[in-house]
């Protein structure tokens, strides 16, 4: 039987991924996964992750799945810590087949 869960899909700077990640910790999120961003395209800017030596401008993928609760808790505090870095979020409705795994 399926059930409606909340899939939160966040692009930050590497160096700030912690510190998302601790955020959805924090408020009960029980997983996520966080994968590197390779290239992109946004702001009229093309970048590519081997373009940069120094890895400064690194961007990770962060993809967590959860309930819309626990959702709320965490959009206000990812919101205050794009205030201070790069990053984009989506949010999306999921149709999940475990539910006891979110």
């Amino acid at each position: 039987m399926p059930h409606n869960k909340q899939r939160l899909e966040l692009m930050i700077e590497k160096m700030a991924y912690k510190r998302a990640c601790r955020i959805l910790v924090d408020a009960g999120v029980t997983g996520y996964t966080v994968v590197p961003a390779l290239a992109g395209y946004g702001n009229g800017n093309h970048w590519q992750r081997d373009q940069d030596i120094s890895g400064s401008r690194d961007m990770v993928v962060i993809i967590s799945i959860t309930d819309e609760e626990t959702l709320n808790i965490i959009r206000e505090k990812i919101e205050s810590l794009l205030t201070s870095h790069i990053g984009v979020v989506s949010i999306s409705a999921v149709t999940v087949l475990r539910p006891e795994k979110f």
